[in-house]
């Protein structure tokens, strides 16, 4: 093998694409401002992203980066469209044109059918200011010229990592605005291990008649038979406005039957544990996890609301274990 020092390349090659992306950090002003507004009054069409080549597969990677932080949006191919495809673009439209150079062939039919349609709004993401692309886009980002990575400043490398930077930096800013949170994210992740670290309380609650409730006038020997019944190993104790005010656990029953001579007599509420701790229906699972490690328990009450004593769910530690959390 040749004696080529591997590490030195790489590292050359991170850094030059690291000032590329200080140079489009500097970039950022009133024009991307622009863009964005654009994109977000876009209420009733669809935002479509369109490149060749690299900045396609590029382009690919923003409708999907849009669409999964709540700015729907796909991917217009750009040789497709001149043979029907264009169909998909209607008025009220936003359409995002990348291309470096600003005056890929393929792109110019798109250009064209944009700029006759006054209600087709056309983004222009290039470099080249002197393009088609940049001259006929009603909302012009200017990338900048940067130094490729690899040899004879060819290879798209720079180039393609500021409009991934970019990409990223448009989905993130819409996704801050509509304040769209990991709830919403989660919604559009169903499946996978980021499903599974985004399910929440109320994903995996007990619910209805699966919480076990049992009236604060019951005595010991119903809340036997009762804990046995629900087979959870607690019982959440109600008063009469159906308000939750305290738990019982198979320990404490255990601990009393040994104790008391008249334990299947003794009423619940003077025996259990009052303020039973309670979590928001829409805390993560793996939050919920943590606190019953930290208190050392294995459920808690479920409410909505800062409800805290209006317990609507009932998660026991199995159900958060069964789903793969830890």
């Amino acid at each position: 093998m040749k004696n080529i020092d591997f590490i030195n390349i790489a590292k050359e090659v991170i850094k030059i694409e690291l000032n590329s992306l200080k140079k489009l950090q500097s970039n950022i002003g009133n024009s991307f401002k622009e863009l964005i507004i654009t994109i977000l009054n876009c209420k009733n069409g669809k935002i479509i992203v369109s490149g060749v080549g690299k900045s396609g597969i590029i382009a690919k990677k923003w409708a999907a980066t849009f669409s999964s932080t709540g700015t729907p949006s796909f991917f217009l191919d750009a040789s497709n469209a001149s043979h029907g495809d264009m169909g998909q673009i209607t008025s009220n439209d936003v359409v995002i044109l990348i291309s470096l150079s600003g005056k890929s062939e393929e792109l110019k039919n798109i250009i064209q059918y944009a700029s006759r349609n006054k209600n087709i709004k056309l983004i222009g993401v290039t470099s080249n200011k002197e393009s088609i692309l940049y001259k006929n886009s009603d909302v012009k980002f200017l990338l900048p010229a940067v130094k490729e990575a690899g040899p004879d400043n060819f290879v798209p490398t720079s180039s393609t990592t500021v409009q991934i930077a970019l990409g990223d930096a448009i989905a993130i800013t819409c996704m801050r605005y509509k304040k769209f949170g990991k709830l919403d994210f989660k919604k559009f992740h169903p499946s996978g291990s980021l499903s599974i670290q985004l399910k929440t309380v109320g994903d995996l609650m007990l619910s209805g008649n699966k919480i076990p409730f049992i009236s604060d006038k019951t005595n010991m020997k119903m809340a036997l038979s009762k804990i046995t019944k629900y087979g959870l190993g607690v019982l959440v104790i109600r008063n009469s406005q159906k308000k939750t005010i305290g738990i019982l656990t198979d320990g404490d029953i255990k601990r009393l039957s040994n104790d008391e001579l008249n334990f299947h007599s003794l009423k619940i509420i003077k025996v259990m544990t009052k303020n039973p701790v309670s979590v928001d229906k829409d805390m993560l699972a793996a939050h919920a996890l943590s606190i019953m490690n930290t208190k050392k328990i294995t459920s808690l009450c479920v409410h909505n609301n800062k409800l805290k004593n209006s317990t609507i769910g009932f998660i026991h530690i199995h159900n958060i274990l069964n789903s793969n959390i830890t």
